[in-house]
């Protein structure tokens, strides 16, 4: 599941006439960066949520196995998104990922897919120190423990990339919802995991993010 259906409001101009996910960074589309780490991996079904100036998207992926979610008349979120989509992905746990990232290093859903253990985690995400994450302020999102279980807290950043089981979305009443009630209903039961991620990871959600992105990608320091 690509996450594409954001206003991108604070990417300011750049995405006045173009989805943040058209937004480029070295000569291409962020969303084309995305697919890069989703295409090796040869799942059944690929589907990006749509809402914010979709046709420009839809002529972009046009072609390239990818289902579409369009959400309609609003926008529903992360965890409404992932529930509206769950006709089209289907049964099963999901990779979901955020496209307004570049990483550096391993592929993370890669990683994700060699720790997945559903017998004792429903979500797995992957988390970014904050002396490896690049255009990002804050104090993180969770803390880790021995057994890579997570709760929340400063610390780790979370990169946007996990597998999350969908069964417990049914029980939201929300219609727009964000992931974090789902997140939350896991760690009660102590399934909510994360993974380390060891490379480096850059937000792009800003526009000061793309240099820093492209820098990273060339291998700079930043």
């Amino acid at each position: 599941m690509l996450f594409a259906a954001g206003f991108g409001t604070r990417m300011g101009v750049l995405t006045a006439t173009r989805p943040k996910p058209l937004i480029e960074v070295a000569g291409r589309p962020l969303i084309d960066h995305a697919l890069d780490l989703v295409e090796p991996l040869r799942l059944p079904r690929v589907v990006a949520n749509l809402h914010y100036l979709p046709e420009p998207l839809m002529g972009h992926l046009a072609g390239r196995g990818i289902a579409f979610s369009l959400e309609a008349p609003e926008i529903l979120e992360t965890g409404g998104g992932l529930r509206h989509a769950l006709p089209l992905l289907g049964a099963g746990p999901v990779f979901t990922m955020n496209t307004d990232a570049i990483w550096r290093g391993p592929n993370p859903l890669a990683m994700l897919a060699d720790a997945w253990n559903p017998a004792v985690m429903d979500a797995l995400l992957i988390c970014v120190p904050k002396a490896r994450a690049i255009g990002h302020s804050g104090a993180g999102d969770f803390l880790l423990d021995g057994d890579g279980r997570i709760s929340r807290g400063p610390g780790l950043i979370y990169g946007g990339v996990q597998i999350i089981k969908t069964e417990g979305l049914s029980a939201i009443a929300d219609r727009v919802f964000s992931l974090n009630q789902l997140w939350t209903r896991i760690g009660t039961s102590g399934r909510l995991h994360g993974l380390e991620y060891p490379g480096r990871w850059c937000d792009v959600g800003r526009p000061e993010g793309i240099a820093l992105a492209e820098k990273l990608l060339e291998g700079a320091d930043v």
